[in-house]
């Protein structure tokens, strides 16, 4: 049959009908159901297709043209993205139970432990149990208060590793990896009494191996399965991605399991992990091993890979702002002086360094879409149908960066904060209502004691006349593109009061 043009016309009038009649059939379905807005999707995948990252950004984009609540399909699963500040106040207050599940995802499935870990777990008295251990026994004042020379030997090690390079001169240092050491080993060392990053390693087959698996624990807990929204993948296994993420966590089990099995023969070490197993002799019922594993590695991706991103990202803003890195070394200056370094005690004193560190975690959250819940029952957001076991994802870094909410808002001005607490629902880097992260004070004390330190120890300036590029990468934390590469040049008090250790880091 010859093909004209008559033909191809008609071909695609037809065509064109069918993709209006699916349109508008989508729009009437949702008006009947009331969903909240939504653009035009495929048949099977949804909107999978306009899924670009960074998500956060996808998302925003979305939301100027749908409003701050919107709703999504990743295959067959609805999802509703919020990002405004009274949508989010109504997620978790009115409606913070029923949207106090999480989804049950392939990575959940391993590296939470078969969805039994504080991150995974449906929201129940086992959550509830595991959330109290967090707060009272693991991550309460007391607990990190005694784990204070670790973070101080940490960022000691950090301070005479820069000094090394830069004792007389200005001198070109890469960041991201020096501050993924600090935050890793402050980690580490609390959990097992052991360094896995840089030098002095206990066992350096051991902590590579480590350090291996954490970058593929990383990647695959982190990423997104299809076959997670679209059930055809998980029969065959898409990708071979559920079974390469087992092979990953069952690696990583039998490491963190040796670490038990280690702290069960000396328990000399005072860690996270030998109190867990103090409780687990009275307990042995409940603190199983399995339980014990899960909270560990629930410490380690959720404290560590965070806390170095955020210090990244704001020493990338202050070498961008010279005149705000004045100013917080003058408070430096002013409070603790060129006699001695700066301690965590300091840290309430130095209210501009608070209002960097806030600053920062507005512009450049760690978490920049909070992580998801699920619905456990029918609820309204924004006057909008939420149906049950319905994805909802929060952009906090919209809001973040909403004008509605704050002045000037992709502007880096620390003096916003200045004036006091910010609401929760306008400022969320550790999440918001009653699953938000118990980590916080751990994160406050390994940011501020670093940053607080690389600031009163050190000059800095950028590399060149450039501004530091503050384009995002791919990733789970936000990490910037390009690793911040700054000039250094060490002050007298590195001198005073570390030269005469400087050789020994």
């Amino acid at each position: 049959m010859e093909i004209t043009l008559p033909y191809i016309y008609s071909y695609f009038t037809v065509f064109s009908l069918l993709i209006a009649l699916i349109f508008l059939s989508e729009k009437i379905h949702h008006r009947r159901r009331n969903l909240p807005p939504s653009p035009p999707s495929l048949p099977v995948i949804g909107h999978l297709h306009l899924i670009k990252l960074p998500l956060h950004r996808t998302f925003h984009k979305l939301s100027q043209i749908l409003g701050p609540v919107l709703s999504v399909r990743y295959g067959s699963q609805l999802v509703v993205v919020v990002s405004s500040p009274s949508a989010v106040e109504e997620c978790f207050t009115r409606n913070d139970i029923v949207l106090a599940n999480r989804p049950r995802t392939t990575g959940a499935k391993y590296f939470g432990y078969n969805y039994t870990t504080v991150v995974a777990s449906p929201y129940g008295d086992h959550w509830r149990n595991l959330r109290r251990l967090m707060s009272v026994e693991i991550l309460s004042t007391s607990r990190l208060n005694g784990f204070l020379s670790i973070r101080q030997d940490e960022v000691g090690r950090l301070l005479r590793r820069l000094y090394q390079r830069s004792s007389t001169d200005f001198a070109k240092v890469e960041m991201k990896s020096r501050l993924s050491d600090l935050t890793f080993n402050v980690v580490m060392r609390m959990i097992a009494g052991k360094r896995y990053y840089g030098e002095d390693l206990e066992n350096s087959a051991e902590a590579e191996e480590f350090r291996e698996l954490v970058t593929k624990a990383f990647m695959g807990g982190g990423a997104s399965n299809p076959a997670d929204f679209l059930p055809i993948l998980r029969w065959i296994d898409y990708k071979g991605f559920e079974k390469n993420l087992a092979k990953i966590h069952e690696r990583f089990d039998k490491l963190l399991q040796g670490l038990i099995d280690e702290h069960r023969r000396d328990k000399s070490k005072n860690s996270m992990i030998d109190h867990l197993l103090s409780l687990q002799e009275s307990q042995p019922e409940y603190y199983t091993d399995a339980i014990i594993k899960g909270l560990i590695i629930v410490i380690i991706l959720a404290g560590t890979d965070t806390s170095a991103v955020t210090m990244e990202w704001a020493m990338s803003l202050l070498v961008n702002h010279p005149e705000v890195l004045k100013k917080a070394r003058a408070e430096v200056d002013a409070h603790i002086g060129q006699d001695r370094l700066i301690d965590e005690h300091d840290l309430d004193k130095l209210t501009y360094l608070k209002a960097i560190i806030s600053e920062t975690f507005r512009l450049c959250p760690a978490a920049p879409m909070l992580v998801p819940h699920s619905s456990s029952d029918d609820c309204t957001i924004g006057g909008y149908n939420v149906p049950r076991d319905t994805l909802l994802l929060v952009n906090a870094w919209a809001i973040h960066r909403d004008p509605k909410v704050w002045d000037d808002p992709t502007s880096f001005k620390p003096e916003r904060f200045e004036g006091g607490e910010v609401e929760g629902h306008k400022l969320m880097p550790f999440g918001f209502g009653r699953r938000a992260c118990p980590g916080v004070g751990l994160a406050q004390r390994i940011v501020g004691l670093a940053l607080g330190s690389l600031i009163q120890c050190f000059e800095w300036e950028r590399v060149g006349e450039d501004p530091v590029d503050l384009s995002e990468g791919n990733g789970l934390t936000m990490p910037k593109a390009e690793p911040l590469e700054a000039m250094c040049k060490a002050r007298d008090i590195m001198k005073k009061v570390l030269s005469d250790g400087a050789n020994d880091a």
